[in-house]
């Protein structure tokens, strides 16, 4: 006889009350902001318009890397994605001091719908 099981995957809990008590200036090539009060790094950039691939927004998938050129952050839980020196997870880390990354705004491709037909010449 067979046993059966059933797995469920859902994203861990990193919507812990992230206290921003330093202000950190997060900087990239496009822009200098700061994160919101409760607000993880990768919904920063998401405000921002940056490009940010992401999937699991836990840790877990490591879609979100992004390459950091200087500062530090911290994890509450280590992520279980593989993450190389020099980058950081954007989904679950926490910054602690200003942070430059090497990512840029998302390129805002133009509405090609957006075309009068019968424009008047």
């Amino acid at each position: 006889m067979a046993e059966i099981f059933d797995f469920v995957f859902t994203p861990f809990q990193t919507a812990f009350p992230i206290q921003t008590n330093h202000m950190a200036l997060i900087s990239s090539h496009d822009k200098t902001f700061q994160l919101q009060q409760g607000e993880t790094l990768l919904e920063g950039l998401e405000r921002t318009g940056h490009e940010v691939e992401y999937q699991c927004r836990s840790g877990y998938c490591g879609s979100c890397r992004v390459k950091i050129l200087d500062g530090k952050v911290s994890y509450d839980n280590f992520p279980l994605a593989f993450v190389a020196p020099g980058e950081i997870l954007p989904c679950c880390c926490r910054v602690t001091e200003d942070i430059k990354l090497d990512c840029r705004e998302r390129i805002k491709e133009p509405d090609l719908f957006d075309v009068d037909l019968f424009e008047d010449k």
